[in-house]
Formats: structure tokens, sequence, C-alpha cells
């Protein structure tokens, strides 16, 4: 190792895990509600009396997916980051998901038809 390489890791403050940690949690109860409505939406759907098509169970179990799969994206991007960045990389990762959230009420709105049995 060279001198540039060690003062240049060494003037990096130290982060407690902690930070992390309460930070990971107070986001993840976000996207965990979101995951818990898509998973009450799915089974409210898929127990009525026509159940879903294959269209309606793709669509219905990417709403389960995309809010996991948006977390740990966001959450690989962000937990080497000062904590304020973290936050807002949760915090956009979080927007993306109500977005599609949104997007998946709105289909189901106006095209619900198309995905029952």
């Amino acid at each position: 190792m060279t001198a540039d390489t060690v003062s240049a890791s060494s003037s990096r403050p130290v982060r407690p895990t902690w930070v992390v940690v309460a930070v990971s949690v107070f986001f993840g109860l976000f996207y965990a509600y979101v995951v818990w409505s898509a998973v009450g939406f799915l089974v409210s759907q898929a127990t009525g009396p026509l159940g879903l098509n294959g269209a309606g169970w793709s669509l219905l179990l990417a709403a389960v997916a995309f809010p996991l799969i948006a977390f740990g994206v966001a959450f690989a991007i962000g937990w080497r980051r000062v904590w304020w960045e973290f936050s807002l990389t949760l915090l956009v990762g979080l927007g993306l998901v109500a977005v599609f959230w949104l997007n998946v009420v709105a289909y189901s709105v106006m095209f619900g038809a198309s995905l029952l049995g």
C-alpha cells in the first residue's frame, strides 16, 4: 500500500453499524407495508368468484416482488454512503415502489375484468 492509499482510506470517517440498521429498519417498514398491501390485494382477487388468469397472477405477483427488489437494489447502492445519502436512496426507491403500486391499482380499476379468470 502506498501512503496515498492509506491516507485516503483513513480520512474517511467510520460510520457505526447501528446507523445503517436504524435507517434500513425505518424505511423497511414502509416497504413492508407496500408488500403487505400487495399480498392482501392478491389474496382478495385470487379468492374471488372468478379467480385470476395468467396476466392477473403475473401482475399481482410483480406487485408483491417489486418492493422487495427495489429495497434490495436501493440498499446495495446506498449502504456505504453517508446516512443522509443512504436515506435519500431508500426514499427514491420507495417513490418508485409507490408509482408502481399506483400503476397496478389504476390498471386493476380500469382493466380489472381482463385480469379475472
